[in-house]
């Protein structure tokens, strides 16, 4: 399982932040950072994972595979 970011859609709200710390960080400049870019999600961060995509307001995120 892969996310993909639009990142022109991606207005910094936040609640993938909150539903997956360990994957993504809202930097100081309101810029999402997106730490498994281009990889696999590990097993053990995929409900979280899920959640994230499910949960952003703006649909900016995407699940492959």
């Amino acid at each position: 399982m892969r996310i993909t970011v639009d990142r022109d859609r991606c207005e910094g709200h936040g609640v993938c932040e909150t539903a997956a710390p360990e994957l993504f960080l809202i930097d100081d400049e309101g810029d999402l950072v997106f730490h498994f870019e281009g990889r696999e999600i590990p097993e053990e961060q995929r409900a979280p994972a899920t959640n994230s995509v499910l949960t952003c307001p703006v649909a900016a995120l995407k699940l492959e595979g």
